[in-house]
């Protein structure tokens, strides 16, 4: 990946892409790098870092979404499990099968209301038992056959599970339902090596982080350096508006009125519960709440789980704070389901939100708006004299497909054509990396001989950057130094991730370049030996480095939750 200075010299020289994407978010980015497979440059533009609204903030899930079946959306389902099959082979380094239980508290219970709702006679939730999951299961396991790689579902009595899980599941579970999809350890990863390889295989592309476009003037959008104050101006022909949660905001600025999105905001913990982490195992719980909403945990690491999710109507997308409301809630909906587990906000290490860019709906329950996507189109005008695409809605599994749909519709212009599909294009550190367990285990063992890297090691960041360990391996080889405080990472990893991966802001190794927020690891003593390493890479002086330690020790307290020693 080039450097943050070089993209920025390519917009000093006006000789730009015909193409402008707002918004670096995933739906933004998958534009972006199906673009540049067609040999089609672009120019996109975040205003803040890559991935740091919405597509930061998800269950950290990759599926079909079961409960769309509900508000029946199946066109829907079957459209994500496709994707959610693609992306296990082309992620294969970051999105990982997940078992998943569902436990229920009836055999019948809902079965007529769960018709109703999968023929769109009514799109309100409500109770489900055994017998509607089992039949949504089954339909669900047909609309995942295409590139199928996970078992069926299967059904089990209350009996037959808490054997399996050791007497945790409540009282009152009367069955469980067990069914495959996936989990992605690093989302934030993903989106900046989708960005990489986009830029690889078309050179002309720019993708720059922290540059935020103005209102446009008569074709004209300016675009503001956020670090330096340097503006910018371009005159796109086509205009795609990916701003997620901020699409109205942006909508505004081109002279548009009306609202399109209406935001809900959804929360998650971090607990640090090694009991917990260990009687849940391989699998995740999806269990239905009294209100009829769907919550989920399951197992990140040895000892920590992940806790989530709310769905709060929010019409502000900077709105990132979980509330003391909404960890009550959390605690109180698991409680019944896992009723031997002591939960306290002693166990939070991380805390995590954002609003969901859903399609405006003034009423109704809010698991009933839909989570599909769809495209606006606004010709040019007199005073807007480019085509704008507008995307509303997505959600990160479908992100592929979305993205193929806008991009066939900006090539649907004379002397464009499409060249390939993406389905089949492997992502970042999945090329060159196999893509059964065992096999990366002896890739990783393979990596340590010829590096002379210990084999624990390579394992840790081949699991963290599948292929591209290589390069990380290399770095270390050359600089063996470790940090005094921060076990799991290394200098020489952190100094590559300044140089490679535009860091601008200490905040952007801690959230989105590794998972060291996610994973807790939090202290002044972490905080000033990374921003050392960062200063030293990226050439910060001595109060540039204090305040970034300064702004990101604040943003993990106050936003995330975390406690900063």
């Amino acid at each position: 990946m080039r450097l943050r200075d070089e993209m920025l010299a390519r917009l000093r020289t006006a000789k730009l892409p015909e193409i402008l994407i707002i918004g670096g978010g995933i739906n933004g980015v998958g534009v972006f790098r199906d673009l540049a497979a067609q040999g089609v440059p672009a120019l996109l533009v975040e205003a803040g870092d890559f991935a740091s609204g919405t597509s930061a903030a998800p269950s950290r899930l990759i599926h079909g979404g079961l409960r769309y079946l509900e508000t029946g959306e199946a066109a829907l389902v079957r459209e994500s499990l496709t994707e959610r099959n693609l992306l296990l082979k082309n992620a294969c380094h970051v999105v990982r099968p997940l078992a998943c239980w569902v436990p229920l508290r009836s055999w019948l219970g809902g079965t007529l209301a769960a018709g109703a709702r999968l023929l769109r006679l009514t799109r309100v939730p409500g109770p489900k038992g055994a017998v509607p999951v089992k039949l949504g299961l089954m339909l669900y396991d047909v609309f995942g056959r295409a590139h199928q790689t996970m078992p069926d579902h299967r059904l089990m009595t209350a009996a037959q599970a808490r054997r399996e899980m050791g007497g945790l599941l409540g009282p009152d579970i009367r069955a469980v339902a067990e069914y495959y999809d996936a989990r992605i350890s690093h989302p934030e990863r993903l989106v900046m090596e989708l960005v990489a390889d986009a830029e690889a295989d078309c050179p002309a592309s720019v993708a720059l982080n922290y540059v935020a476009a103005g209102p446009q003037d008569g074709g004209a959008v300016t675009l503001t350096d956020r670090l330096t104050g340097e503006t910018f101006t371009v005159r796109p022909k086509i205009l795609v508006n990916a701003a997620g949660a901020w699409v109205d905001e942006v909508q505004a600025g081109l002279g548009f009125n009306g609202r399109v999105i209406g935001g809900t905001r959804g929360s998650h913990l971090v607990l640090r519960h090694a009991e917990l982490a260990r009687d849940l195992g391989d699998r995740m719980l999806y269990f239905e709440t009294d209100d009829h909403r769907a919550c989920l945990i399951y197992r990140l690491s040895d000892d920590r789980v992940l806790l989530g999710t709310t769905d709060i109507r929010s019409d502000d997308p900077g709105d990132k704070f979980c509330t003391e409301a909404e960890i009550d809630y959390l605690f109180a909906v698991l409680r019944p389901i896992l009723p031997g587990v002591r939960l306290g906000r002693e166990h939070i290490v991380f805390a995590f939100a954002g609003v969901r860019p859903l399609p405006r709906m003034q009423a109704g329950a809010t698991g009933a708006i839909s989570r599909d996507h769809r495209i606006d189109e606004f010709a040019p005008s007199s005073d807007r004299p480019f085509t704008t695409l507008t995307l509303v809605g997505g959600k990160w599994t479908t992100y592929r497909a979305f993205a193929a749909q806008v991009t066939d519709r900006l090539l649907s212009a004379p002397g464009r054509s499409r060249l390939t599909g993406t389905e089949g294009l492997a992502i970042g550190g999945a090329r060159g990396l196999p893509f059964a367990e065992a096999d990366r285990e002896i890739w990783a063992e393979g990596l340590a001989a010829r590096a002379g890297v210990s084999p624990a090691r390579c394992r840790q960041l081949t699991q963290r950057y599948g292929s591209r360990a290589a390069e990380v391996v290399a770095a270390e080889a050359a600089d063996p130094a470790r940090f005094a405080s921060l076990g799991p990472y290394s200098p020489a990893e952190i100094a590559l991730i300044c140089r490679t991966e535009r860091v601008v802001r200490l905040e952007d190794i801690f959230l989105r370049r590794t998972l060291m927020g996610f994973e807790g690891l939090a202290s002044r003593e972490i905080l000033a030996e990374v921003g050392a390493v960062a200063a030293r890479t990226l050439g910060w002086d001595g109060p540039r480095l204090a305040e970034e330690i300064a702004r990101t020790g604040s943003l993990l307290q106050e936003r995330h939750r975390m406690g900063i020693a």
